[in-house]
């Protein structure tokens, strides 16, 4: 298997720049001189307190925001080419915090056909693609269902197959858990987990919850328009200091460990889950 390496990466920005123009007509920089990039097949969270620009960037992943300054490529194509955004938007599907503002029908199953309509794809190849999507998402008990009557995790995991139904191979997700209790979220986390690992579809998560970004194999950490620290979770989550710095916690057990560490007891701080945090703490007493 082709290392994840040498793969075209499927989003790639370089030295990428933007600011909203207010009323007043001052711009604030939002993103500056920004350089990433995103490998097919990843999962990639970005995490970042509010107003660090992370929702700025996950925009210019198709197009829905153009740069000010430097490029955006998605899979090769500028994102500044009109010609070009239908085909970008297919190969980037946005998920946004609102599941209610994504979705637009009165049955399920009308609602996730409702891109792949307007794409002109032909009904039968539409049937395909709606059954495929929620039983991706594992909603396909629900196709007849009202929206409106869904949990607010169930109703996410509706408008991601909205966007599964477009086939990207790519979905940026914005905080798509800022508004669900607990169970709503790991219903969504997990099911874009599952997308990834079994489908192959690169996931770019958005978020500003730690216990979700560990998930992730690559952890991107934002701070006022930039990228400060890109690495595997438990390699950024090592920087407890770093990150509290820029108004960041680390997992519940990373800062636990952090803490005995600090009381001087021989513990490695990179142990994420509850079940690695006990056993290291076991072997060092």
């Amino acid at each position: 298997m082709e290392h994840l390496s040498e793969q075209k990466p499927i989003i790639a920005a370089e030295h990428l720049s933007f600011a909203y123009t207010g009323a007043d007509g001052v711009a604030p920089v939002v993103l500056k001189d920004l350089n990433l990039t995103v490998e097919q097949g990843s999962f990639v969270a970005i995490l970042g307190h509010n107003g660090c620009g992370k929702s700025t960037l996950a925009k210019h992943m198709n197009g829905i925001l153009l740069p000010n300054g430097g490029k955006v490529f998605v899979d090769g194509m500028d994102t500044m080419d009109e010609e070009l955004l239908q085909q970008i938007r297919r190969t980037v599907g946005m998920v946004f915090q609102n599941p209610d503002n994504q979705i637009i029908s009165s049955i399920v199953e009308e609602d996730v056909a409702f891109a792949p309509e307007n794409l002109g794809v032909a009904p039968e190849e539409i049937r395909r693609r709606v059954d495929n999507a929620l039983e991706a998402v594992g909603m396909s008990a629900y196709a007849l269902h009202a929206p409106h009557l869904l949990s607010g995790g169930q109703k996410q995991r509706i408008a991601i197959a909205g966007v599964l139904a477009m086939q990207p191979r790519c979905i940026v997700l914005d905080e798509p858990t800022a508004m669900l209790d607990p169970v709503g979220r790991e219903e969504v986390i997990s099911t874009v987990r599952r997308l990834n690992r079994e489908q192959g579809v690169t996931v770019v998560l958005i978020t500003h919850h730690m216990d979700e970004a560990a998930q992730a194999d690559r952890l991107i950490v934002m701070n006022e328009g930039q990228v400060i620290a890109d690495g595997t979770p438990r390699e950024v989550f090592l920087d407890v200091e770093g990150l509290q710095q820029v108004g960041l916690t680390v997992p519940e057990t990373v800062g636990l460990l952090y803490e005995l560490k600090k009381a001087g007891l021989d513990v490695s701080l990179t142990a994420l889950s509850v079940e690695e945090c006990a056993a290291e703490i076991a072997a060092a007493l």
